[in-house]
């Protein structure tokens, strides 16, 4: 399944928190790409991930915990 994550509407974004859900959820990926991946959310841009659909239903669940709003691509 493709997520494009959109933007994150915490007061107070946790960096870490979110690199290492991003990190958790992909596949493929290693934690420097998700801490980029990170830095490009927290300017305000979209960040295209893919993740397993066997772990879709948890995932989504994580994102919304850290206010990140997604749209399902595919």
């Amino acid at each position: 399944m493709k997520l494009n994550l959109l933007s994150c509407d915490a007061q107070r974004p946790d960096k870490r928190a979110i690199a290492n859900c991003i990190a958790e959820i992909s596949s493929n990926m290693n934690g420097l790409l998700s801490n980029e991946l990170t830095d490009i959310l927290l300017e305000g841009d979209s960040v295209d991930i893919e993740i397993e659909d066997k772990n879709s239903g948890s995932a989504l669940r994580a994102l919304r915990k850290l206010s990140i709003d997604y749209e399902i691509i595919e």
